[in-house]
């Protein structure tokens, strides 16, 4: 009979704190339809840009040969056993619109068709000596999709040109690493993402910190002062940079002291960690105004930092779920989440050599996201606890 006692006060206590209880039992149902999202019917799509400057042809027939445009046709041919295809293709106009849109993440591939594609089949095909038709493929070599792509894309142009031959890889082909990311090891790979990590793990401070003052007490007391809730969580937000910036540095010093190397300015990677930072914090305002305790607030936490780990590319490379299209750019549903332009701005600076004014459009976002976050950090922090104390 006690035991029946302890279990019925057990299952009152867990009611009453409905929050944490709902919280547990979506976390997981939640992240299966997540999970759904990211993975729709159970295959992946790769993006593969293709500029084709080919040149059509007359055969001795008198029929028309467009190599170029049969390529594509067979890009689109690589199919799942369920129908779907597995490459998308995009065309570009230019190589340079094709890098941009791969240091961007919105692409795995450049498929360049030469002016004398068609011409080189043709006359190989009737017996001439020429020398074998080529492509370029251009690619991230530090993108984790760009491999599987790649195999993809030429799969599809060697069954192509066996067709047309009838020899086993008529096709030759010149890749060209972006950027310098054929110099990076697979270390070098993960550093952006752990650099964003680091600063993710903010949100513990960020949540406890402010959750340690309401359950002090502190607020109370404050709130006969003229301070108002902005003042207060601004105090707590400067410090918490401060110690964003050491994270980001001493993050960047532990892969130094491995071997790694920045190809581009490091001053932009910090001023990366700071944006992203203020978008953490207010996550972590959130999350203390919907705790009561130190304690709850650390197991709140841990619901925004899953997201933030797993569908940012912080922690493992995830394909992009398009919502729509603005100012010519795919906005994604990850996209709403801050980390996500983070992990791909550090990327492009430490992996690809960008500048400041490559990233304009990830900072740009973080900028936004970071003061959208924060204003409803401060606005919920305000109406539960500035309110009620």
């Amino acid at each position: 009979m006690r035991f029946l006692h302890v279990f019925r006060k057990s299952l009152l206590e867990q009611r009453r704190d409905i929050l944490m209880l709902s919280l547990t039992l979506v976390f997981a149902p939640l992240f299966v339809y997540l999970y759904w999202m990211f993975f729709p019917g159970g295959s992946t799509t790769f993006d593969v840009l293709v500029q084709n400057k080919d040149i059509p042809v007359q055969r001795s027939d008198g029929a028309i040969h467009s190599g170029g445009e049969d390529v594509v046709e067979a890009l689109h041919t690589i199919t799942y056993a369920n129908g779907k295809s597995i490459l998308n293709v995009l065309f570009v106009s230019d190589r340079e619109e094709g890098d941009e849109r791969l240091r961007d993440h919105e692409a795995e591939v450049l498929l360049i068709i030469p002016e004398d594609f068609s011409s080189t089949l043709i006359a190989r095909l009737q017996g001439s000596v020429v020398d074998s038709a080529s492509i370029t493929i251009v690619g991230d070599l530090t993108n984790p999709y760009y491999a599987l792509a790649a195999v993809m894309v030429g799969s599809a142009v060697d069954e192509y040109g066996q067709l047309i031959l009838g020899q086993q890889r008529p096709i030759e082909y010149t890749e060209i690493p972006l950027g310098a990311s054929a110099a990076r090891s697979e270390f070098d790979l993960y550093v952006p993402g752990l650099m964003i990590f680091a600063v993710i793990m903010l949100i513990f401070l960020a949540s406890m910190a402010v959750a340690r003052e309401v359950e002090a007490g502190t607020l109370r007391r404050l709130q006969l002062t003229p301070m108002r809730s902005f003042d207060f969580l601004a105090g707590v937000s400067a410090a918490l940079i401060v110690v964003a910036i050491a994270q980001v540095l001493l993050t960047f010093l532990a892969a130094q002291s491995l071997g790694f190397q920045s190809q581009g300015p490091l001053w932009v990677a910090i001023l990366v960690g700071i944006l992203t930072s203020f978008s953490i914090i207010g996550a972590g305002m959130v999350v203390a105004s919907l705790s009561k305790s130190v304690s709850q607030a650390f197991v709140i936490a841990n619901f925004p930092l899953a997201l933030f780990m797993f569908f940012t590319n912080a922690v493992f490379p995830i394909q992009k779920i398009p919502l729509f299209t603005l100012g010519g750019r795919t906005i994604g549903l990850w996209d709403f989440l801050p980390p996500t332009h983070a992990v791909v701005a550090l990327n492009k600076v430490l992996n690809l050599g960008a500048g400041l004014a490559d990233v304009v459009y990830e900072l740009s976002a973080l900028v936004i996201l970071s003061v959208l976050y924060f204003a409803m950090g401060v606005w919920l922090f305000n109406r539960v606890h500035m309110k009620r104390a």
